[in-house]
């Protein structure tokens, strides 16, 4: 609480009034005087606002509204999770209203256990990367280059005249045209109608695997072999969470922008962010920093992942940019973003997004659906670019409603929560099998150890 006081119209300076003897130099003793009676009574009673509402003052051992002593059961349940039997390491980095009340690198990097932990170790954060492309999107509308609601059609004209599987089988489909066109909002919200799973939706899914789009060489050979296979449902009937839908996007703004996807998130985003550490490839220089990524073996014992991204780390997860999931980044880069969407578009003098069209990103855009996305929880919707908090009842675990963030495939987490002003961010690097004796997710019980520390 701030005493009413500090509200008041502002005084004239004692510098402002012009010399007058006599009398007037009277008045300006005496309106010195009372000036210096209004402080000691402004400081008096904020001193008694502190003592009424201990809020207002810095936790013991601690900053402003966290509790360092909570904090502490977040080291504690870190580092038992990334002990000898369980995860390598990983980074926490937590930033409330505006400062970073804790940041820690736990366990290590490497299979072997021999090269501890960094703080600006470098993690595949994967899906992750959706989100910084939505941004990419959302910079080129209020540029006026595009609109949500336009047609995909006008700007990749492969996807006019899509079709929907209507039944028969992949060898022999029954097609009929859409009766809606894909525009640029259901790409972003995962509601395009691409046949990328679903029960009922076996044929028209095994349409899609035949066109092989993870050998695509580029983004726009990826676009285009999409673009031949029919839908699986009616553009914006359906939430189906998936890369896909980014990755078209990711080609938007190639064809947009005039420039490959690769320069113009360097030049619009990650230089202006600082974020030297993120990107679709690591400098030779920088590879020791990589993190090993892990898998469960069938004796229960970690094992690195055989995929190419262990084979060689450092090098593009994909063949071509992959705007859905293939960027490397550090808990600080990726904390720089965060707080540039918490702050409402700017950071650091850097304006990215405006405010409203940063709230408009953390908004449910899918409150048309009968179920807002039934592939994860009631509780959630989506916005754009990452799951919006509906009911933090319903999801099971501390939070705020209108709570914004989403995760990567190999134990990645952020969310960003403009309620508490709070970023919490939480990178590992193990691809969770869904086996019984594998690593037990940890994103619920860091968050509750996130918010049980504020105090205001």
């Amino acid at each position: 609480m701030t005493p009413a006081c500090l509200h008041a119209a502002p005084q004239p300076g004692l510098a402002d009034e012009q010399p007058v003897p006599g009398a007037g130099q009277q008045r300006r003793s005496a309106r010195a005087l009372t000036l210096l009676c209004a402080l000691a009574l402004c400081l008096s009673t904020a001193t008694a606002a502190a003592e009424m509402y201990p809020a207002n003052r810095a936790t013991p051992g601690g900053t402003s509204g966290v509790s360092t002593e909570r904090l502490q059961r977040l080291d504690v349940f870190i580092e038992k999770s990334t002990a000898e039997d369980g995860y390598l390491g990983g980074v926490s980095m937590v930033m409330h209203a505006g400062r970073v009340v804790q940041q820690r690198a736990y366990g290590h990097r490497d299979l072997a256990r021999t090269a501890p932990m960094r703080e600006d170790s470098i993690f595949r954060i994967y899906s992750m990367t959706k989100t910084v492309t939505s941004v990419a999107v959302l910079m080129l509308m209020e540029e006026g280059k595009l609109a949500l609601d336009d047609p995909l059609a006008d700007y990749l004209p492969e996807f006019q005249d899509m079709q929907v599987f209507a039944g028969g089988s992949a060898d022999s489909p029954r097609l009929q045209p859409a009766s809606h066109a894909i525009t640029l909002r259901h790409l972003l919200t995962h509601t395009a109608g691409f046949a990328t799973g679903g029960v009922g939706l076996e044929s028209s899914v095994h349409l899609l695997e035949r066109a092989d789009l993870e050998q695509s060489t580029d983004l726009q050979q990826f676009a285009r072999k999409l673009a031949a296979v029919p839908l699986a449902v009616e553009p914006g009937t359906r939430f189906r969470y998936d890369g896909t839908q980014l990755q078209v996007l990711g080609r938007v703004v190639e064809v947009v922008s005039g420039q490959p996807l690769d320069v113009f998130l360097e030049q619009r985003i990650f230089a202006p962010l600082g974020m030297d550490d993120t990107g679709f490839e690591v400098p030779a220089g920088d590879r020791h920093r990589i993190v090993d990524i892990t898998r469960m073996s069938a004796s229960g014992t970690l094992e690195l992942d055989q995929g190419p991204s262990a084979i060689a780390p450092g090098t593009m997860l994909n063949l071509y940019f992959s705007a859905a999931g293939g960027l490397y980044s550090t808990a600080p880069d990726f904390m720089r973003f965060c707080a540039m969407l918490l702050q409402g578009g700017a950071y650091e003098g850097h304006d990215l997004l405006g405010r409203k069209t940063v709230e408009s990103m953390m908004q449910n855009q899918l409150g048309h659906l009968d179920t807002p996305v039934t592939e994860f929880s009631d509780a959630e919707g989506f916005g754009l670019g990452g799951s919006v908090l509906l009911d933090p009842a319903l999801r099971g675990r501390l939070g705020s409603k209108g709570q914004f963030g989403w995760s990567g495939a190999a134990s990645t987490y952020f969310t960003i929560d403009p309620a508490e002003q709070l970023v919490a961010i939480l990178l590992m690097q193990h691809l969770p099998n869904g086996a019984s004796n594998d690593l037990p997710r940890l994103s619920n019980r860091y968050y509750n150890l996130v918010y049980q520390a504020l105090v205001r």
